[in-house]
């Protein structure tokens, strides 16, 4: 058992690994339909929003200094109604070029939250929270009302690519980017800011510039996520990314990300994001109100704290030899 213990204390994303493992298992057995092959796609095209908006929200809440970002799922929104309203409809609806702008729109709103936070000093929460609420209204400008798309690109992105599905593809992306970051300062930097900024500025690290880098990443991940539900739901909906901006706090906590800072990987807020939708999936099967989804939500986020604060209490207790 302290062999165990000692495995999830330095592996905090088993913790969602088990669980959504458990819940897959459970989802094939009530729903056989789940585990068929051929609705792996739309599987996929569901998961994906999940996946991305946790990704999103990851690099922040490792910067420390209390740094959630509430602004992911509005950004995601805004990136959405961006690509269906403004784009698809012209010649920069090309993917080659359309891509690149939506990237750059995301990195942009996370530049403006990293300079709120790290150079103006502004708390995480309240520059988010009111970057929330300026993109929500910049989104309900441009589309009033839902709008749907003719035949694009991003519906051939739903389905196969080669070998690959499309959905799948857009996980890839910022996941083999935060691994190619291992190549760089940056991530080490970003641990040790997120660990202890006055240590790491005390060492020579930049803890300005590593905070605002963390917010321009999690805007470039966002950027993805609402490509990613533009390719699900084919429309530009003004509150289509608001309702995942919760779900992306929980599926981090659950995977094993403190909210403290310093400790966490993106493969746990994946795995988090994968029991949520998996969790999701199966009572909306078994016809359980829509309502108590966000309840659910909420005791996922209270369970992953109590988790967290359990093993890092244990953690620290092990570092200094004090019980805890």
């Amino acid at each position: 058992m302290a062999e165990l213990g000692n495995i999830f204390r330095t592996r905090t994303f088993m913790f969602a690994l088990v669980l959504s493992v458990l819940l897959l298992i459970t989802n094939v057995l009530v729903l056989p339909e789940f585990g068929n092959p051929a609705n792996w796609d739309e599987n996929l095209r569901v998961f994906a929003p999940f996946a991305l908006v946790a990704m999103a929200s990851t690099p922040a809440i490792i910067s420390g200094g209390g740094g959630i970002d509430l602004s992911v799922g509005p950004l995601a929104s805004l990136i959405n109604v961006v690509l269906v309203v403004e784009l698809l409809p012209t010649a920069a609806g090309n993917p080659a070029l359309a891509i690149p702008i939506l990237l750059l729109l995301g990195a942009g709103v996370g530049l403006v939250n990293g300079l709120l936070i790290g150079v103006l000093r502004l708390q995480p929460v309240i520059a988010t929270l009111c970057m929330f609420f300026v993109l929500g209204g910049v989104v309900l400008k441009i589309a009033p009302e839902p709008t749907t798309p003719g035949a694009n690109w991003t519906a051939d992105l739903g389905h196969m690519l080669g070998p690959i599905p499309g959905p799948l593809l857009l996980i890839i992306v910022p996941a083999l980017a935060w691994s190619l970051l291992r190549l760089t300062p940056f991530r080490r930097s970003l641990y040790a800011v997120g660990a202890n900024d006055v240590a790491a500025f005390s060492a020579g690290v930049n803890v300005t510039a590593v905070r605002v880098l963390a917010y321009v990443l999690d805007g470039v991940f966002a950027a993805l996520a609402g490509i990613a539900l533009t390719v699900f739901f084919q429309t530009a909906e003004p509150n289509l990314g608001v309702q995942y901006t919760l779900v992306a706090v929980a599926a981090v906590v659950l995977g094993g990300t403190p909210i403290g800072g310093g400790r966490g990987r993106l493969l746990g807020s994946v795995l988090g994001a994968a029991v949520i939708f998996l969790l999701q999936n199966l009572l909306s099967e078994v016809h359980v109100a829509s309502s108590w989804l966000q309840v659910v939500y909420g005791g996922l986020l209270i369970a992953g704290l109590v988790l967290g604060a359990q093993i890092n209490s244990r953690s620290w207790g092990m570092r200094t030899g004090v019980a805890r």
